[in-house]
């Protein structure tokens, strides 16, 4: 493989771990709360952390890449605090992978959460844990196939991004060139030796990610009582 590719594989895996890592910290309270609130905002911001799902990447890509501009809200406050654009950048390519990976974070952990009922809770609660006690110490482990396969969704949709992170971050070599922009290159240019490297690399990639989840669905079957 030659320098650009190793380039484009090692930026693809960073991205992809920074990503994984943000949505864990910010899907699982968001995941909590979706779970056990009664609150008539649920219903909305439910649908919010959906709408990725549903948006065609261009249409969300050209959204974060006018809020991130030069013109945008995001951009102007950037370069006010003197940190310039966040569009055709590292950074805005992470806040666009969070965003668009959110989904896949948030439900993953919100049906773990919900498939605990309140009896553990109250269990907790009647042994004198506060609610912060009772989260860390019973909800938290409950949940953890729920978080294991956020995890692994974040970090493989991350991995498959080409429409979102072409609108905001271009394919810039070595600085927002990812694996399915790099791909993108390959074919634009007709070099359908190197596209097939790359391309195979993540049918394989795709398909160990399949294999991961149903192993992990398997092995959470068998413990079920």
């Amino acid at each position: 493989m030659d320098t650009e590719t190793l380039q484009a594989i090692g930026l693809t895996l960073q991205l992809a771990s920074l990503t994984t890592l943000v949505l864990l910290l910010l899907a699982t309270p968001l995941a909590w709360w979706l779970s056990q609130t009664r609150s008539r905002w649920r219903t909305p911001i439910g649908a919010v952390v959906t709408l990725p799902l549903v948006l065609p990447p261009s249409v969300l890509g050209f959204y974060l890449l006018v809020v991130m501009g030069p013109q945008g809200p995001l951009g102007q406050l950037t370069q006010a605090l003197g940190w310039g654009v966040l569009s055709f950048s590292f950074t805005g390519l992470l806040i666009g992978s969070v965003i668009f990976s959110l989904p896949f974070a948030v439900q993953p952990i919100q049906h773990a959460f919900e498939a605990l009922g309140p009896r553990p809770m109250e269990v907790a609660a009647t042994l004198r844990a506060s609610p912060l006690d009772a989260f860390f110490s019973v909800a938290l482990p409950q949940a953890r196939s729920g978080l294991i396969t956020a995890a692994i969704l974040s970090f493989a949709h991350t991995v498959g991004e080409f429409g979102v992170v072409l609108m905001i971050g271009g394919n810039i070599p070595g600085q927002t060139r990812v694996v399915s922009t790099q791909i993108y290159g390959h074919v634009e240019a007709m070099e359908y030796a190197q596209a097939h490297v790359l391309a195979g690399g993540m049918v394989l990639f795709a398909f160990a990610v399949l294999m991961a989840l149903a192993l992990l669905k398997n092995r959470h079957d068998r413990v079920l009582p």
